[in-house]
C-alpha cells in the first residue's frame, strides 16, 4: 500500500511539471522576438501538445490507482529555468531552459519507472512512453543549441 501511495505521488509530480512545462512553452512561445526566435516558438508551440497529452496520460493513471488528480489551488511550481525572460530576443536562454526542464522529467521518469519496478507494470510502462517523448524533445532543443551557440 505505501509502494502505490508514492507511485501516485510520483505521477502527480509528473503531471505537475508537464502542467508547468505547459504555462512556461507557451509564455515562452508568445514572449520571443526575433527572427532567430521563430523556429523555437514553432518547436514550442508544437510541444505544447505534447506536454498536455502527457498531463492527460498522467491524470488517467493517477485516478485508475484510486489517486485524486489536484486543481489549481494544489499546484507546485519549480520550472525557475523556464521562466520568461526580460530579454525577449535571448533565444538561447530560452533553448537551455527547455533542456533543463526535459532533463528534470527524464529524471523523474526514471526514478519512477524504478519505483514501479516489480509492483506496477503498468504504471511502468507508461512511464516508459512518456520517458522516449522527454528524450526526443530534449535531443530536439539541444540541436537547437549548438546551432545557437555559435
Amino acid at each position: 500500500m505505501e509502494k502505490k501511495k508514492e507511485i501516485i505521488d510520483g505521477l502527480i509530480k509528473g503531471y505537475w511539471a508537464e502542467m508547468e512545462t505547459v504555462m512556461n512553452y507557451i509564455a515562452n512561445s508568445v514572449n520571443l522576438d526575433g527572427v532567430r526566435a521563430e523556429e523555437i516558438k514553432k518547436a514550442l508551440t508544437l510541444e505544447i501538445q505534447d506536454e498536455i497529452g502527457h498531463a492527460q496520460i498522467l491524470a488517467k493513471r493517477i485516478k485508475e490507482l484510486g489517486g485524486r488528480i489536484p486543481g489549481s489551488m494544489d499546484i507546485q511550481l519549480s520550472q525557475k529555468s523556464l521562466q520568461p525572460v526580460e530579454d525577449s530576443t535571448d533565444v538561447e536562454y530560452v533553448i537551455k531552459g527547455v533542456i533543463e526542464a526535459e532533463s528534470g522529467a527524464i529524471e523523474h521518469y526514471n526514478k519512477l519507472i524504478k519505483l514501479c519496478d516489480g509492483i506496477d507494470y503498468v504504471t511502468q510502462d507508461l512511464v516508459i512512453t512518456l520517458l522516449a517523448d522527454e528524450e526526443s524533445h530534449r535531443t530536439i532543443f539541444q540541436g537547437y543549441l549548438k546551432e545557437y551557440s555559435k
